[in-house]
């Protein structure tokens, strides 16, 4: 039979009602002919609800606990799940990481795939099962502790259960309709896309856009498995949502596909760095270390004792979240005392943000840069930092113009346009 993967997030699961409305959904592919494997998430608000537990009860707590509690979030809702197929007539059961199993590393609360293997379910499918409930996020160590895969992880599971089945399609259902040219709340013009290329689909999410988590993107791309995102509250029919696929399956692809902004981020300059070989290692490894998420990257020359000594020193400037800046600070002031770098300030900037163009027709369009930043221009926003790739251009801009910034480069590329 043909399989379909559906992965059903946590507001599409919150309460009895819409586990039943999704299960709805589920019946009418099963009617329509598929083995249907369905990943669950948590119901909204259980996971942040067990996350506090555990932390009100060992604030310093065992990581293999942790995932042993924050998992069973989505082991109540595959049953819920389950039995409420099971009352709709579908034959279906529950399936926990274990019982699959979904083996992964033993990296607690970031665990990673290492296999999932078919038997189990295939069997259950052959002795007449049509649908496979299974509980997102989580997978067996091996130890055989529970794990779990970091927040968004069901996106994931559901993109890796569809590369290892073999699965025509994986549908993720959420509480949006589809991928947008940019955030409908900023811009009244955004348009939902028929399709977009996983590359897209990889910046934009890795750019802050919220509908995919980035993972599951990239094994998406990685084993070519076509996802759509679509609506659990409409209904929905095969031409519903937007497809995220192969770029050879879109016909003709627009120079800016959409715009996407991150709005917690934090711009910090080292000045008057030593001008030296290695000197970024130095810098970055320590970040690396602390965990820091450093995006954006500019190196230039400091004006600052530049004329008693030229090309002696150089300013570094880089970005992060804001809520890593502390982090970033403490990394930055360590390696000083501990002479592995050394700098005369560090200088930070909390409120900025990032907003970007994406589009795979940049690789054959010139002028896209130029047309970004002069409609910045004509709305008369700063650029205090660029940042390039074949198919993306990121600048950073004062956060209290975001939305402005946003608005205006969806103009200048027309994306309200099909």
């Amino acid at each position: 039979m043909p399989l379909l993967v559906m992965k059903f997030g946590g507001t599409s699961v919150a309460d009895p009602d819409r586990i039943k409305n999704a299960a709805l959904k589920v019946k009418r592919e099963v009617e329509r002919g598929y083995d249907v494997i369905v990943i669950v998430s948590a119901m909204s608000g259980k996971t942040n609800e067990l996350v506090g537990w555990v932390e009100a009860t060992s604030p310093l707590f065992d990581a293999r606990e942790y995932d042993a509690v924050v998992a069973s979030g989505e082991n109540v809702t595959a049953g819920l799940m389950a039995l409420t197929l099971q009352e709709m007539d579908v034959p279906a059961r529950s399936w926990q990481g274990w019982q699959v199993p979904i083996n992964t590393t033993a990296a607690h609360s970031a665990a990673r795939f290492i296999d999932i293997p078919r038997k189990n379910i295939d069997t259950k499918f052959a002795e007449g099962m049509k649908v496979a409930v299974v509980a997102g996020f989580q997978g067996l160590s091996p130890e055989g502790r529970i794990t779990t895969l970091g927040r968004g992880g069901s996106d994931t599971t559901a993109v890796a259960f569809a590369a290892a089945f073999g699965a025509e399609r994986c549908d993720i259902y959420t509480d949006v309709d589809g991928v947008y040219t940019t955030d409908p709340r900023i811009t009244t013009k955004a348009r939902k896309l028929e399709k977009i290329a996983f590359e897209e689909m990889l910046e934009l999410a890795s750019l802050g856009a919220k509908v995919l988590q980035t993972r599951s993107v990239e094994l998406a791309m990685r084993y070519n498995v076509r996802l759509r995102v679509l609506s659990s509250f409409e209904e929905t029919d095969e031409t519903s949502g937007t497809l995220v696929c192969d770029e050879d399956e879109i016909m003709e692809s627009k120079v800016v596909s959409g715009v996407a902004y991150s709005r917690e981020e934090a711009k910090i300059t080292l000045v008057t760095v030593e001008d030296r070989p290695g000197i970024s290692a130095a810098i970055f490894a320590p970040l690396a270390e602390a965990g820091v998420n450093v995006d954006m990257i500019v190196q230039n020359i400091s004006e600052k004792d530049y004329e008693d000594h030229p090309g002696s020193v150089t300013d570094m400037t880089f970005s992060c979240p804001v809520n890593q800046v502390a982090r970033a600070r403490k990394a930055m002031e360590e390696a000083k005392a501990a002479g592995t770098i050394a700098y005369d300030e560090l200088v930070v900037d909390p409120d900025v943000a990032k907003v970007s163009v994406v589009g795979i027709g940049m690789r054959s369009h010139a002028g896209v840069a130029a047309r970004m930043f002069k409609a910045l221009a004509d709305e008369n926003i700063n650029i205090k930092v660029i940042s390039t790739s074949e198919i993306k251009i990121s600048v950073l801009i004062d956060r209290k113009y975001m939305e402005l910034a946003v608005q205006a480069l969806h103009d200048a590329f027309q994306l309200e346009q099909a």
